[in-house]
């Protein structure tokens, strides 16, 4: 009887033993996420140009925008995260508020922005996420949806990725896919608009309130798109590679899909075998940027990262990109984040970006009107930019600094001066302040 029940008693330990040591690996998993974290970006931007694809490749470029985005990242339990990401962007734009340029206080012109309703705008989107992690860690999958608005277009995405790591954490791949179902609200420049079938031409309201000078026979061959979606199918392939204790690599593969209409409705073109006509200052349009309705995207990169010392670290990248409407880019930059101490980091960094002209564009009246494709956004144009950077970032792990439940552990804040050969210039200020729930 004493056996048996030394027996029991042993059982008994060894299953205690057994459940303690399943509850203590269940209790000390290391999670994906310890706490929930929420990031406030912000940034604004300024531009300015004297080629504005909505007045046909000439005219002011000028325009600001504001941005706002929060996203709420969730630890549901070890494995898995949720992520809720919000933004809005507001701007002012002289360029586009010449889509109505007759529906301002001033005479219209295109260097001089119109006071009409389409001078701002307010871009929205929300974007939902959920990733899982398997128990090793070496298996990531996600999955996402998003929705996005602004006066002229909707937009519904989904996508996905799958990360695989292995060789002791060392090597990476990755695939990731994404889906973009885009509706246009087409909007057109004001002048073409009683041109549509059935409307009333130069017996229009407008022009009864206008003198046009120049070619006064103003009738535009102009007829409104028929399709107002634009569809989108992006994949994408990464690679990546610890090389050595300082040296990281990784390869990158994007392939596009874009279907619908990928015109802008409201951009003008000016043909050289049509007279001009005007009103006040400003000439009307001969017709709206036509545009292949399929365009097929692909993009090859690189990131080569070298660990100097505690103090610096280089970090390169390059990229090459070509389509089927002809244009092909490069793409080069390089950042040296410098360590001041533990808490405050500097990176200063350098971009580089060229292209080649799609088939379809050329400048103002640089088109005939037997072509059956064209444009003067010069976006598409050949140029060269350079990007000069500088940002400094603060850090602090043990987030001393709170605001009600949330503990700041970084600051981010960085400048950009970017400039085209093609008179366009831009100023970008940014800010990123992660918190920390406690």
């Amino acid at each position: 009887m004493k056996q048996i029940s030394l027996l029991v008693i042993a059982l008994l330990s060894i299953q205690f033993v057994i459940g303690q040591t399943q509850d203590s690996t269940q209790v000390y998993k290391k999670r994906v996420l310890e706490s929930t974290e929420v990031d406030f970006l912000s940034s604004y931007y300024s531009q300015d140009g004297d080629n504005a694809a909505v007045s046909g490749g000439i005219g002011t470029e000028e325009l600001t925008d504001v941005t706002a985005t929060f996203i709420v990242s969730i630890p549901l339990n070890d494995d898995d995260i949720l992520t809720i990401d919000a933004g809005v962007s507001a701007y002012t734009s002289a360029s586009s508020s010449n889509v109505g340029p007759f529906d301002g206080s001033s005479p219209a012109d295109p260097f001089v922005a119109s006071s009409g309703a389409s001078a701002s705008d307010l871009w929205s989107n929300l974007t939902g996420s959920f990733s899982h992690s398997s128990d090793d860690r070496n298996d990531i999958w996600s999955a996402k949806v998003s929705v996005s608005a602004e006066y002229d277009y909707f937009s519904v995405g989904a996508g996905g990725s799958y990360t695989k790591l292995f060789n002791e954490k060392n090597t990476e791949i990755s695939i990731n896919g994404n889906i973009f179902i885009d509706t246009w609200n087409a909007i057109y420049p004001t002048e073409l608009r009683p041109f549509e079938q059935g409307g009333a031409g130069l017996d229009s309201n407008l022009f009864s309130q206008y003198t046009i000078t120049g070619n006064t026979n103003y009738n535009p061959n102009f007829t409104f798109f028929d399709n107002e979606g634009r569809n989108t199918y992006a994949i994408g392939f990464g690679f990546s590679q610890i090389l050595s204790k300082k040296l990281q690599g990784s390869l990158a593969l994007d392939l596009v899909q874009q279907e619908g209409l990928l015109s802008t409705p409201f951009q003008r073109v000016y043909f050289s075998d049509i007279a001009d006509s005007f009103i006040e200052d400003f000439q009307l349009a001969d017709d709206v940027e036509r545009l292949q309705d399929t365009r097929f995207k692909i993009a090859v990169g690189g990131r080569l990262n070298y660990y100097i010392n505690e103090t610096f670290v280089v970090r390169t990248f390059y990229r090459y990109y070509t389509d089927d409407w002809g244009i092909k880019s490069h793409t080069a930059s390089v950042e040296v984040p410098i360590k001041i101490t533990d808490k405050f980091t500097l990176y200063p960094s350098y971009r580089f970006y060229n292209q080649t002209a799609a088939d379809y564009f050329d400048v103002y009246e640089g088109h005939l009107s037997t072509e059956e494709f064209y444009t003067s956004d010069y976006d598409l144009s050949k140029y060269s930019a350079n990007q000069f950077s500088f940002g400094a970032s603060y850090t602090d792990i043990f987030t001393k600094f709170h605001i009600w439940k949330l503990g700041l552990k970084s600051i981010d804040l960085k400048y950009t001066l970017y400039d085209r050969d093609n008179t366009l210039s831009a100023n970008i200020i940014s800010a990123g302040f992660k918190f920390v729930m406690d």
